[in-house]
């Protein structure tokens, strides 16, 4: 298949779909192309349900709401979706860029939109290999419906956000919850460890520190405890009918990495008034770009992503002025938007 667009977007996460709203704003129609099967990046892979408080003029809203709410957002400029395909190739072309995935799908693109986030990842996994027999059965990297774990006993593995978020929000529905660390620094945000600690000194969970996942017990093809390896090569064994494990992510640029971007600690360095790389036409935006001052927050990201789609504007029409127009009053963007007469 070959299509030939004004953009192409790389990533589906938040960033990556607000690019598509403002892009369509200006008129350009775009498409956009992510490795993983559904859209949301992380929020959608690994904190669906968890509260996010800093997105201007929404209080309170999960990852998935926000994900869900962009989409809504974005329906009228009928963007063209490519999920499960990785880029694997880009190379420049007369007036833009030959791009090629890993479905030997190709893109005549005039210009391009990196917003992969981490770029390309992959929850870290546990390295045992009962762990890879129960993948996605009794052992996981995300908890994708709380209901799941009602009434089991769950080990959770991990000392930052997502270990402890869900460490509490499973108090809810779990018959017992033992968070287990590998020491007693913990990266999560300081009040929900205080939380976690109030169900603790409670006895109503356990908290097991300088811990690691040793063996998983296996009973027929069901978990039935966890050995877990303690300072001087202690062994204790917890009953477990779940294992959650949050090591974080394994990011990686992937074939990002061979495009002769400016690529500085696995994140790709940008102007700061065009969010544009080293190589012209091409953008990157969100938690993958690299500049002064830079801050990896969602809402930054839609900063890059409004004055990125300004830049394209002028490639993709040169020599022709861009005006800023105001959503509240122009008819050209109510016509865009599809607002009534």
């Amino acid at each position: 298949m070959t299509i030939k667009t004004d953009a192409l977007i790389v990533g589906a996460g938040p960033c990556g779909l607000f690019q598509i709203f403002e892009l369509g704003l200006l008129g350009i129609k775009a498409e956009i192309v992510d490795s993983l099967p559904r859209v949301g990046g992380q929020c959608t892979e690994l904190y669906p349900d968890k509260p996010i408080y800093d997105i201007p003029g929404i209080p309170l809203c999960t990852g998935q709401g926000l994900v869900d709410s962009l989409m809504e957002q974005i329906e009228p400029f009928h963007a063209g979706f490519h999920l499960g395909e990785e880029v694997m190739e880009v190379s420049p072309e007369e007036g833009g860029f030959r791009v090629v995935t890993n479905a030997d799908k190709v893109f005549h693109a005039k210009t391009i939109f990196i917003a992969g986030g981490v770029g390309s990842f992959q929850p870290r996994r546990i390295r045992l290999p009962e762990a890879q027999e129960l993948e996605g059965t009794q052992v996981n990297y995300r908890v994708k419906d709380p209901a799941k774990y009602q009434g089991k006993r769950v080990v959770i593995l991990g000392g930052g956000d997502s270990a402890f978020d869900w460490a509490v929000a499973l108090q809810e529905v779990a018959e017992s919850v033992t968070l287990v660390h590998r020491s007693e620094q913990f990266r999560a945000a300081p009040a929900t460890v205080v939380a976690f600690r109030k169900f603790v000194d409670r006895g109503e969970a356990e908290l097991i520190e300088f811990g690691t996942a040793a063996a998983l017990k296996i009973e027929g093809d069901r978990l039935v405890s966890v050995d877990i390896k303690l300072p001087e090569d202690k062994i204790r064994t917890v009953p477990a009918d779940e294992l959650l494990a949050f090591f974080g992510l394994a990011p990686k640029l992937g074939p990002i990495a061979e495009w002769g971007l400016d690529v500085n600690r696995k994140t790709i360095n940008v102007d700061t008034e065009r969010f544009e790389t080293n190589i012209p036409g091409i953008f990157a935006i969100g938690d993958i770009n690299s500049y002064p001052g830079k801050k990896k927050l969602i809402l930054s990201g839609f900063h890059e992503a409004a004055l990125a789609a300004f830049a394209a504007k002028a490639i993709i029409e040169p020599g022709k002025k861009v005006h800023l127009q105001y959503t509240t009053t122009s008819p050209i963007m109510h016509k865009r938007l599809g607002v009534p007469d």
